[in-house]
């Protein structure tokens, strides 16, 4: 797999051979004279898609070498050579409520990357997830000749069902995480090709439970409950306070808990002021490794719902998950949502493997009492285990890692005849 920074920890030969790469560097040696560098441009608008658009990047450069990027990303798409035209973080909200104070400045942020394409003219453009803002780009892109690829399709199955009338002309290409969505999408008429969930490489089955005790100086037999608010900023503020009252019940009846808390460099100080008053200090984790042998060293979680649930199934922890938003948006929500449960683990499952604590639900004395029993029952913990073995098997692309997948994809968009 390609780790965040861009290395291959399998070993791959990052300049291996490229049979694209091959033909266009052999044509530049028969007089073709020199070829411009081709250039994509990629949009991430939050946490999740900086990591999928670091992986990607990384993929792609293994094929050809010479690509240039350019777009919107975070840390980790910058580590791996974007200079991001913006901040990641003037994108990294959610919720409908949330959204209305920052339309105008979030539609500045779309008028300039969209000029920004229209100015540079990129051979690609792949906006990564982040529907709300990636889909209105899409839009402006529409008929000025450039290619475009939508990576990790929007949910409208979960909510929203109609707007699909809405996706015919937006892309290309569709790129899909779920094994189901193809098949959703072809009911509607559009083509979707799944490739894998990223989640795969992640790294999260591999950490070092005994490492992360050593470093953190912790007790073997210590009890270690992972918390994880959100990777936005208008999600964590809500979710710590009652994670906060939740760890307090706990600390009471579970002597020496040590809660852990990952989250994204976005969000990293809005999480350090959050839990400043909490009745046992947090270790608070941003380092991807650390994060992994933090799961391995758990004995449960308490998530908020989206693809954190999932890294915690491929490493084996049992979970609750939780989520709490604006009243009014769980009002909507709730007019709008098709689908039985919220947790992407669930949904594969197509049962409630996962207790699932929503809005009401969201209740510290609730949420204290499900991860104890997580915490010693074993049977409980063992039932949730045997589950996640069939839900990421269902994630696996159809040949290879799910990042050279979604790479191949772009690539023969890219090479196919205008």
């Amino acid at each position: 797999m390609t780790d965040l920074d861009g290395t291959d920890r399998h070993g791959t030969d990052p300049h291996g051979a490229d049979p694209h790469g091959a033909d266009r560097q052999g044509a530049d040696r028969q007089g073709a004279g020199p070829v411009r560098p081709r250039t994509i441009w990629l949009l991430a608008g939050e946490a999740s898609g900086d990591v999928l658009g670091a992986r990607l990047m990384a993929a792609l450069r293994r094929r050809d070498p010479a690509l240039r990027f350019a777009g919107v990303g975070g840390a980790r798409m910058q580590d791996a050579g974007l200079d991001s035209l913006f901040p990641l973080r003037d994108l990294a909200v959610m919720g409908l409520v949330e959204i209305l104070p920052r339309l105008r400045h979030l539609s500045r942020r779309l008028d300039q990357a969209a000029a920004d394409i229209l100015a540079t003219r990129p051979d690609l453009v792949v906006t990564i997830d982040s529907p709300g803002f990636s889909l209105r780009l899409l839009r402006r892109l529409q008929g000025q000749g450039i290619p475009r690829i939508h990576y990790v399709a929007p949910q409208v199955w979960a909510w929203r069902e109609h707007r699909v009338r809405e996706f015919p002309g937006l892309w290309d290409r569709l790129l899909c995480l779920l094994p189901f969505e193809p098949a959703f999408f072809g009911r509607h008429g559009l083509e979707a090709r799944f490739v894998g969930h990223p989640v795969l490489q992640s790294g999260a089955d591999r950490g070092d439970g005994a490492a992360f005790r050593a470093r953190h100086h912790i007790a073997p037999g210590t009890p270690i409950l992972i918390l994880m608010p959100g990777s936005r900023r208008s999600e964590a503020p809500r979710l710590l306070p009652v994670l906060g009252r939740t760890l307090r019940i706990l600390a009471a009846i579970c002597p020496g808990i040590v809660p852990v808390v990952p989250v994204s460099a976005v969000v990293a100080d809005t999480v350090r002021r959050g839990v400043a008053d909490w009745p046992v200090r947090p270790i608070i984790v941003t380092d991807l490794d650390d994060k992994h042998d933090a799961f391995a060293a758990a004995g449960a979680a308490l998530t908020k719902s989206g693809t954190s649930t999932l890294e915690l199934a491929l490493a084996g922890v049992p979970m609750a998950v939780t989520y709490r938003v604006n009243p009014l948006t769980a009002a909507m929500a709730r007019r709008l949502i098709r689908v039985p449960y919220v947790a992407m683990v669930n949904l594969l499952a197509g049962h409630r493997l996962v207790p699932e604590l929503l809005q009401d639900r969201c209740r510290p004395d609730l949420l204290a009492a499900t991860v104890h029993r997580l915490l010693t029952d074993g049977r409980s913990a063992a039932l949730q285990r045997a589950g996640f073995h069939a839900v990421t098997a269902a994630l696996a692309a159809p040949a290879g890692q799910p990042d050279d997948a979604a790479a191949a994809e772009i690539l023969a968009l890219l090479d196919a005849p205008a």
